[in-house]
C-alpha cells in the first residue's frame, strides 16, 4: 500500500486481509469515510470490481488470491483514468502482494503445524507416562487382588488377612475389635502388653475414622474400619511412624478392610445362627423336653448335656433387652470360665453351664462388661438330668428374686444358700401363704390400704435390721422417735406382742413371705 503511489497516479484507499471467514480492514484515520468502501467490498463477494470515490475518476478493488482462495483486497483509486502501462504495473504489484501473502500464510500454517506437532509430541510423551504409571498401578492392584483372593480361596480368617496386608505393604499390620482389643498382628514390633485406649477415646477415634472417605491417619497409624451394614465390627490398621504409606498402601488397606468386613459379617451371621440354635435348645430345656432329643441337639452344638448342669439367671440394671445384652453376658461368662448355652427371657439372660459358677468372678466379669455393679445373679443347685432343668430354672429365679429384695441387691445368690427361702420357694401353695400372711398381717395390710401408710413395710424393715432401732430408722429415712411411734401403732392395730418369741418368729416369716413371695401385695 505504501508503494502504490510510486507506480503512477494511484492512491491506496484501503487494504483488507481475510481472517478466518471474515475480511478485516487495515486501520485508517477516517473510519467513517471507509464505511462505503467496506460495504462495496462485501458486495463484490470475493470478485474484483469498481469502487466509486468522490473526486476520483477511477477506483478498483483488486482481489489478492492464492490457489486456496481469497487472501484479501487492495483497493486503489486514481485522479486520472490509468493507461495500459499503469494497469500492468498495478496488476504486477497485486500479483506480487498476493504471492507474498500466500507465502506468509504458508509460513504461518507451517509454524502452526510445527506448534501442533510439538503439542502432540508432548501429549504423546504425557500419555506414554500415564500409560506406564497406569501399568504400574494395575500391576500393584493385581498383586493386592491376588493376595486377598488367595486368602478367600484358602478360607483364611483374620490372621491370614493381616499377614496378606503386611506382605503387600511391608508395614506392620494389626486388627482390633471395636473396643480396641488386639485380635491379630502381622510383622515386627508387636507391643507387649498391647496398649488399649480408654473407652471414650476409642469411641472418638472410631467416629473420626468412620466419617472419613477412606483410610484415616491416627497418630502413627493408617486406620480403616470394617462396618458392614453400618455397624463397626473391627479396626484394621498399618503402623507407619515414618509416614511411608502412599496411595498404593491406602488401596491395599481399603481392599483388605473390605475383605475383612465380609469375613466379620460372615462370622456374625454364623454366631447369630449358633445363638438361635442355643436359644431354642435352652428354651426347650427350661420348659421341659424329651431327653433323647435334648442329648442329640446339645451334642450338635458342642455342649455336653450328660454332665451335671447349673442354671444361672442374670439381670442387670443397665442391660438392654436385646441381643447386645445377651452377647455381653455370654462374653462375661466366658471370661469367668464358663462355656454356657445362652438364651434371653425379657430383661433376663439365662445360662446353662456344666461348670459350677464362681459367683464373685462372674459378677466381677459382668461389672467390667457393663461398667456398673448394679446387677444380680441367681444360681440353681446342680442338675443331673435334663428333666430336672425346669425346676432348677425356677430355683435360680427364686435366688435372683431374693437377692434383689434383700438389703444388698447387687451380687450373686445361690439357691442352696437361701435357708428359709428354700422352703418358701417355687412349688408351694400360694393360697396357704396368702392365708398365713392374712392371719398375721391382715389388719396392718388393711390399715395401710385405707390410710396410705407403710406399717407392714416398717415391720419388715425392722426384722431385716435384726430389731435394731438405729439401723431401721436409717434404712427408712425416719427419726428414731417416728419409728417408735410406728411400732407402737403396729402393736395397737394388730394386737401384737412384739416381745413374744413365737409372735416375732411368725411375724418375721410373714413379712418375708409378704415381701418376697407375694411381692408386697395382700
Amino acid at each position: 500500500m505504501v508503494h502504490v503511489g510510486s507506480l503512477g497516479p494511484f492512491r491506496a484507499e484501503a487494504g483488507y486481509l481475510m481472517t478466518g471467514h471474515e475480511l478485516v480492514r487495515a486501520p485508517s484515520k477516517d473510519e467513517q469515510a471507509d464505511e462505503p468502501v467496506d460495504r462495496r467490498v462485501r458486495e463484490l463477494a470475493e470478485a474484483d470490481g469498481p469502487v466509486v470515490f468522490p473526486g476520483r475518476r477511477w477506483g478498483w478493488a483488486f482481489g489478492l488470491r492464492e490457489a486456496g482462495g481469497l487472501l484479501g483486497y487492495l483497493v486503489v483509486s486514481s485522479r486520472l483514468l490509468p493507461g495500459r502501462r499503469d494497469r500492468l504495473l498495478i496488476t504486477a504489484l497485486v500479483r506480487l502482494t498476493s504471492a507474498a501473502l500466500s507465502l506468509a500464510a504458508a509460513r504461518r500454517r507451517l509454524y502452526e503445524d510445527a506448534r501442533e506437532l510439538s503439542r502432540l509430541r508432548v501429549e504423546l510423551v504425557t500419555t506414554l507416562d500415564e500409560l506406564d504409571s497406569l501399568r504400574t498401578e494395575l500391576h500393584h492392584q493385581r498383586i493386592v487382588h491376588d493376595a486377598f483372593a488367595r486368602v478367600a480361596i484358602l478360607g483364611g480368617g483374620e490372621d491370614a488377612l493381616t499377614h496378606a496386608l503386611y506382605e503387600v505393604t511391608g508395614l506392620p499390620t494389626l486388627l482390633e475389635d471395636r473396643f480396641g482389643n488386639l485380635r491379630s498382628w502381622a510383622g515386627p514390633g508387636q507391643p507387649d502388653p498391647y496398649p488399649t485406649l480408654a473407652p471414650e477415646r476409642q469411641e472418638e477415634m472410631l467416629r473420626q475414622v468412620a466419617h472419613g472417605t477412606g483410610p484415616v491417619r491416627v497418630r502413627n497409624r493408617l486406620v480403616a474400619v470394617a462396618r458392614p451394614h453400618g455397624e463397626i465390627l473391627g479396626v484394621l490398621a498399618v503402623v507407619d511412624p515414618e509416614e511411608r504409606a502412599d496411595e498404593h498402601t491406602e488401596f491395599a488397606l481399603d481392599h483388605a478392610v473390605g475383605a475383612l468386613a465380609l469375613e466379620l459379617a460372615h462370622q456374625r451371621n454364623l454366631a447369630e445362627v449358633e445363638l438361635r440354635l442355643h436359644r431354642q435348645l435352652v428354651d426347650d430345656l427350661l420348659e421341659g423336653t424329651e431327653e433323647a432329643s435334648a442329648y442329640a441337639r446339645s451334642a450338635a452344638v458342642g455342649h455336653d448335656l450328660h454332665r451335671a448342669q447349673y442354671v444361672v439367671v442374670v439381670r442387670w440394671r443397665s442391660g438392654m433387652a436385646d441381643d447386645s445384652f445377651t452377647r455381653a453376658v455370654e462374653r462375661a461368662a466366658t471370661t469367668a470360665g464358663l462355656r454356657p448355652l445362652v438364651t434371653r427371657r425379657g430383661d433376663q439372660v439365662v445360662l446353662l453351664t456344666a461348670t459350677s459358677p464362681d459367683g464373685e468372678a462372674l459378677h466381677a466379669a459382668l461389672t467390667r462388661e457393663f461398667g456398673t455393679t448394679a446387677g444380680a445373679i441367681g444360681v440353681s443347685p446342680r442338675c443331673d438330668t435334663p428333666s430336672g432343668i425346669p425346676r432348677r430354672y425356677h430355683e435360680a429365679l427364686r435366688a435372683l428374686e431374693v437377692r434383689q429384695q434383700s438389703r444388698e441387691q447387687e451380687g450373686t445368690t445361690f439357691f442352696d444358700d437361701l435357708g428359709l427361702y428354700r422352703i418358701l420357694g417355687p412349688g408351694n401353695d400360694f393360697r396357704e401363704l396368702d392365708a398365713f400372711v392374712q392371719e398375721w398381717l391382715g389388719q396392718l395390710i388393711d390399715y395401710d390400704a385405707q390410710h396410705g401408710a407403710d406399717m407392714v413395710a416398717t415391720l419388715a424393715q425392722y426384722f431385716d435390721c435384726g430389731g435394731n432401732y438405729d439401723e431401721t430408722a436409717a434404712a427408712l429415712s425416719v427419726h428414731r422417735s417416728t419409728l417408735r411411734y410406728r411400732l407402737q401403732r403396729i402393736r395397737d392395730i394388730g394386737g401384737l406382742d412384739l416381745a413374744d418369741v413365737d409372735t416375732r418368729l411368725n411375724l418375721q416369716v410373714a413379712t418375708r413371705v409378704w415381701k418376697i413371695m407375694l411381692g408386697g401385695r395382700g
